[in-house]
């Protein structure tokens, strides 16, 4: 829908309706639908429709729609887990499959989390908040609790998936680019019949202690070719939290590539960025009136 459209509807513009149809209009991101409805509803939960706000979040939805395997890559705010999420409850309440879950990599705790106090629920709520969050948009608050005690839904850490093959169930593995490359193969294998699987991560947001264990990366390379999976590259212009967040992301996008363009090396990390600025005090220079 273009500005004129939104007007018509809403009988004003906001900076994020004019922020989302610059990102919309941006070349090499084409619509292909019809110009007034760009992006059919995904889903409805009351008086709630949740559709695709970008070209990208398009096309990561119908890559979900066809593929078996979708991977998700892109920075904070694009919308990788609330997509994948609507999707899953979508899917399992029209009756595609009979259980959701989902897992993360809880690295804050090492994956071992027998030191921590509470039940497993307890121990590993901290951490799943924004699935949680997700689900919550969709599911009244009353039946996501029987769903959950009933472990329709499951919510877990990545280590519980060890040994267990999963059949007709939707997958989605957040903060993917937290595991090893041991536990990316474990949780690709749990797939049984009539399952799919969503995993999702930001290559720049590594909390390995070493970057290269991540299983994320190569996993393109690996992977490539194999039918029923797809790849996913959302970017900034697909960002739809508060349009100061595409502008942050930017802003540390471009340290990196300037850190690595300045050395000659890849600065990985924001942090290894960091270290190779020059030094910077950031103290006012005193200036004298004598």
């Amino acid at each position: 829908m273009d500005l004129v459209g939104i007007t018509r509807k809403q009988g004003n513009l906001s900076r994020g309706d004019i922020d989302r149809t610059l990102h919309i209009s941006a070349p090499g991101r084409e619509l292909h639908a019809d110009p007034d409805a760009p992006f059919a509803a995904m889903f409805r939960a009351g008086d709630r429709s949740y559709n695709p706000r970008t070209a990208g979040q398009n096309e990561y939805w119908e890559a979900i729609q066809r593929s078996d395997i979708t991977f998700a890559f892109g920075p904070a705010g694009t919308g990788k887990t609330f997509i994948a999420v609507v999707c899953a409850v979508q899917m399992f309440q029209q009756g595609k499959f009979d259980r959701i879950i989902l897992v993360r990599p809880v690295v804050e705790a090492g994956e071992s989390l027998g030191f921590l106090p509470g039940d497993v629920r307890e121990k590993v709520d901290p951490y799943f908040r924004p699935l949680y969050d997700a689900l919550m948009k969709m599911i009244p608050g009353d039946r996501l609790r029987k769903l959950l005690d009933r472990q329709i839904i499951e919510i877990a850490p990545l280590a519980y998936m060890r040994g267990r093959t999963l059949d007709n169930a939707f997958l989605i593995m957040d903060e993917a680019q937290n595991t090893t490359a041991g536990q990316m193969k474990m949780f690709l294998t749990r797939m049984g019949e009539n399952s799919k699987a969503v995993i999702t991560g930001d290559l720049t947001q590594i909390d390995l202690p070493r970057r290269s264990d991540s299983g994320l990366l190569g996993i393109e390379y690996i992977l490539e070719g194999i039918k029923g999976i797809e790849f996913v590259k959302l970017k900034n212009s697909d960002v739809v939290r508060h349009p100061l967040v595409a502008r942050i992301v930017g802003a540390y996008d471009r340290l990196l590539k300037n850190t690595a363009d300045a050395s000659g090396d890849a600065a990985q990390e924001t942090g290894e960025a960091l270290g190779k600025l020059p030094e910077h005090r950031g103290k006012p220079s005193s200036t004298s009136n004598d």
